[in-house]
């Protein structure tokens, strides 16, 4: 905010425009075009080649509806034509800029230097471009561009609504057309995580469905077209006020207009909104009982069915106060509103149960490195004695290692952050404790490699590479976390001690295994007890398989799927030869879990659906 200074901010819509003056002392007023707070976005071409704006241009669209654009705003490359002349669609937009700047230059009595537009969330940066550009012709200062769902969520915070940081939110933007997007709120602002839009889905959809049922025959695509439009414009609006209005309509006779026919035609183009709102949801790779609320702006979003139509869909949705003016309002308190509060929390305070997720590992780590130090394979005369390992063994030990390290360091860092006092952003805290923890992880596994190298007799260039060769991988993707985290690109639902909680049933039962097959590796073989031994090497090899397919795949059909083949494979290597081959395939299959959790809830894009413009 610029601090001392009047500010204008515009939300130019596809079908109006609304624009509030904010003053330095916190106070706002809202600009009125004819008595009215939304000034029409249509443009009229008059035969001098001036061009009529708002209100004006509706009531000369019947006498010249060849010269009438109702929505001016176009994709920026194209051009119209109108009354046989090529017209530029950007001083279209451009004319309904000039005379909201005239309004409020007129209401402030001086300069204003500070201008806000507010534009859809899925435009990309040529649609923006254009819109600056827009701004300019209209003799604009340079406008600061900010997102309708993002200034929405500003203001709901400037109205004082309750929303801590890492709360998901929803925005259903419902005027002419529908938008909706889902965001998270950070400790410096607010992410758009996701955002749908439908042009056929908004109140231009509705006042043709009204067209269709009240009028005997099609108004055509002349005058008559705008004059029933208009008529039906007004009756609409007028109805939130009154059970019913008579609309006159041309040529005909009056209709009376009421609240069941405005929502029989209301209802395909709202369970489309409905839709769409979910739509959103997923693909933020949320559900609603994630969100903390969504909120309903624009001039539809005032239609009472919109609201049940939400709540069937498992949706409960609130309509925002003065629902016209929200997009404008939180634009003019950019900057002053999204500030950090220091008393909310970004991570969920991990439960007590995770201690499991660091315990589990560690204890298997601490079990798998003991059987491999006190159980080698001596080979050999006195002199010339030669220790057969299982490089296996070390190498899942390193790995369950790394693995307690970084889900006790990652909890840790979420309670430190969600205990904090102090104005740092949270994900600090918790990429920091991502990096000592791995870096902890690196430091005990060496500290295995160089014990073994001791304790046995043998050079550590071998234990080395069976401990921290296997874990590079893991460590790497670690360090990406723990970036991502810092700079707050994406916070997963539940924080991120959730996210990098590795699958205990995995631990346990590669662990399990493991032992197994270190056990039937070194036992004494007893005549009468090869039998036995082989087999519990074989169902360590099997335990081995399954554990390692827990790792990498969630879902339990796919599980049982896969389960099955590796399982054999893993049990026919038991051997000492491919000991260190069994430990490798299962750090492989840690570094694909941490690939997966990175791509499936960080990086993978989450605005799939319409490119930018």
């Amino acid at each position: 905010m610029r601090s001392g200074q009047v500010r204008l901010a515009i939300d130019y819509g596809s079908a109006d425009t609304t624009a509030v003056l904010a003053w330095p002392d916190g106070t706002w007023t809202p600009l009125l075009f004819d008595g009215e707070p939304a000034l029409p976005s249509a443009v009229l071409l008059s035969e001098d080649g001036t061009t009529v704006t708002g209100h004006h241009a509706w009531r000369a669209a019947p006498v010249t509806p060849h010269r009438f654009i109702p929505h001016p705003r176009q994709p920026s490359e194209q051009r119209l034509t109108v009354a046989d002349t090529d017209v530029d669609p950007l001083d279209l937009v451009a004319a309904t800029l000039r005379h909201v700047a005239e309004q409020a230059h007129q209401l402030a009595g001086t300069g204003i230097d500070d201008v806000r537009l507010v534009v859809p969330a899925g435009w990309g940066p040529r649609r923006r471009t254009w819109m600056r550009h827009a701004a300019h012709r209209a003799g604009l200062p340079p406008p600061q561009l900010i997102d309708a769902p993002t200034a929405v969520a500003g203001h709901l915070l400037a109205t004082g609504l309750q929303l801590p940081v890492g709360a998901y939110i929803a925005v259903c933007d419902v005027g002419a057309t529908a938008e909706v997007s889902v965001l998270r709120r950070g400790p410096a602002g607010f992410e758009v995580l996701a955002t749908l839009a439908d042009p056929t889905a908004g109140g231009t959809a509705i006042d043709d469905a009204l067209t269709t049922t009240l009028t005997t025959s099609p108004p055509g695509t002349g005058g008559q077209r705008w004059a029933v439009t208009a008529s039906l414009r007004a009756g609409k609006h007028a109805l939130t006020d009154h059970p019913a209005v008579t609309v006159p309509l041309p040529d005909g006779p009056a209709v009376v207009l009421h609240t069941g026919l405005l929502d029989q035609a209301a209802q395909p183009v709202l369970h489309r909104i409905a839709h769409l709102t979910t739509e959103a949801i997923t693909a933020a790779e949320l559900t609603p009982r994630d969100l903390t609320g969504v909120y309903c702006v624009g001039g539809t979003a005032r239609l009472p069915l919109l609201a049940k139509t939400l709540t069937d869909a498992g949706i409960t949705g609130t309509l925002v106060d003065q629902p016209t003016l929200a997009a404008a309002r939180g634009a003019a308190d950019a900057g002053a509103t999204n500030t950090i509060d220091p008393t909310t929390t970004e991570e969920p305070l991990p439960p007590v149960r995770r201690a499991a997720a660091i315990a589990l590992p560690g204890f298997a780590s601490l079990a798998l490195v003991s059987q491999f130090l006190l159980t080698p394979e001596w080979r050999g005369s006195l002199m010339y004695r030669e220790a057969i390992l299982n490089w296996g063994e070390l190498t899942m030990a390193a790995v369950f290692a790394v693995i307690a390290c970084l889900s006790a360091g990652t909890v840790l860092a979420s309670t430190i952050a969600n205990r904090t006092t102090t104005p740092t952003s949270p994900g600090i805290h918790t990429g920091t404790g991502i990096l000592a923890a791995a870096s902890l992880g690196v430091a005990v596994s060496g500290m295995y490699a160089v014990v073994g190298s001791l304790y046995v007799g043998y050079p550590v260039n071998g234990f080395l590479r069976w401990t921290l060769l296997p874990i590079t991988p893991t460590i790497t993707a670690a360090a990406v976390m723990a970036l991502i985290a810092a700079r707050q690109w994406r916070t997963p639902a539940g924080g991120w001690s959730k996210l990098l909680a590795f699958p205990t049933s995995s631990v346990i039962t590669a662990a399990a295994g493991m032992l197994l097959i270190q056990y039937s590796l070194t036992a004494d073989r007893w005549p009468h007890l090869i039998l036995w031994i082989d087999l519990a090497g074989r169902v360590g090899g099997l335990l081995l398989g399954i554990g390692t397919v827990m790792a990498v795949v969630s879902q339990p059909i796919l599980r049982l799927i896969l389960s099955a083949p590796l399982a054999v494979i893993t049990a026919a290597l038991v051997s000492w030869p491919a000991s260190g081959i069994l430990g490798a395939i299962y750090a492989i299959a840690v570094t694909t879990w941490w690939l997966r959790q990175m791509w499936t809830h960080l990086l993978r894009p989450h605005h799939p659906h319409r490119p930018p413009q």
